[in-house]
């Protein structure tokens, strides 16, 4: 069964406790990153009795992000069929894992305010499953469905905030999506054993914006799945236990494919104009976020049995 754990601050202390029925019971010991809790601490909390330690309510905490700041947040491209698509790919002849990485400076509790850059004018969002994962590797190796559990320890949300009109004129990925705020993550990490990872294709992603549902797609839509995203990255990427792969979204962003003369002209006009026109573009699409916006995010299986909790963010200016 998962098991629910949330980082959080009380009385001046961070801790690290098992969440059930809106209660948090601390976990013994003290972990400093999220590393020496996926190291050490998941095996006390699987380990902890219902009666080991005092609990308290969830409202008595600032309940922090699950994945500190020292970890990588490391990110799949375009790895959802749906979003594929709307982005203007075939998938059949797009065979590629496309990797990027977001700065861990943009981490932020899961209900934290998502700070709009004065000069973004296309900000965008994307419900994202998160693995963390929970041993170090400095080596090639070949990770299976049957062995996953061995280098995926949890599952938490992420919604990779994305400045559309950075991250695609300047081709700056790494800027466009690593703004501060960018990376709501949490509300808690849920650890996963083998059993509940066998349960991978149930879990499906939503995101809503001020009640409207964006987004809503099961995990089979992924394109490259995680053990083959493991193994690949593997072949070229050191990591540690703690970090975090975000595993890319499905269809419903506010970005969609141009129309064929917008692309032909995007093609052959310079960097800037492309993202005068992008930012025109964007002016008229409804479904860009903008301040005041309210976005809601969730993953879950549909009977419950796996719930990675619920994100409720607020777009605001950076100016206000």
């Amino acid at each position: 069964m998962p098991l629910d754990i949330v980082r959080y601050r009380r009385s001046g202390e961070v801790g690290w406790g098992v969440l059930s029925s809106h209660r948090i019971t601390p976990i013994e010991g003290r972990f400093e990153s999220t590393r020496e809790f996926m190291l050490d601490g998941a095996a006390r909390a699987w380990a902890q009795t219902s009666d080991s330690a005092e609990s308290f309510g969830a409202d008595q905490a600032e309940i922090l992000c699950p994945i500190t700041t020292d970890q990588q947040v490391l990110c799949q491209a375009i790895n959802y069929h749906s979003h594929m698509r709307e982005s203007g790919f075939d998938p059949r002849s797009n065979p590629f894992n496309i990797f990027f990485r977001k700065a861990s400076s943009c981490l932020a509790h899961a209900d934290s305010e998502i700070v709009c850059p004065e000069h973004v004018e296309f900000l965008d969002y994307e419900v994202e499953l998160g693995l963390v994962l929970c041993r170090d590797v400095s080596g090639p190796l070949r990770v299976t469905e049957n062995d996953l559990h061995e280098f995926v320890g949890g599952l938490v949300i992420l919604n990779d905030v994305s400045a559309r009109d950075v991250q695609l004129p300047e081709l700056q990925f790494y800027k466009g999506k690593s703004y501060r705020t960018f990376g709501p993550t949490g509300p808690h990490l849920t650890l996963v054993d083998r059993e509940d990872l066998a349960r991978f294709d149930a879990l499906r992603l939503r995101l809503s914006v001020n009640g409207e549902e964006r987004q809503n797609a099961l995990t089979t839509d992924m394109v490259h799945r995680p053990p083959a995203t493991l193994s690949e990255l593997s072949t070229f990427q050191d990591w540690r236990a703690g970090d975090l792969i975000a595993t890319g979204t499905p269809g419903g962003c506010a970005l969609r494919a141009p129309a064929k003369p917008l692309q032909l002209l995007a093609n052959v006009v310079s960097p800037a104009r492309r993202q005068a026109l992008l930012r025109k573009v964007a002016a008229s699409n409804p479904r860009r976020l903008r301040v005041g916006d309210q976005i809601e995010a969730s993953i879950r299986t549909d009977d419950g049995v796996l719930d990675l909790g619920r994100q409720r963010n607020a777009v605001v200016s950076a100016t206000r």
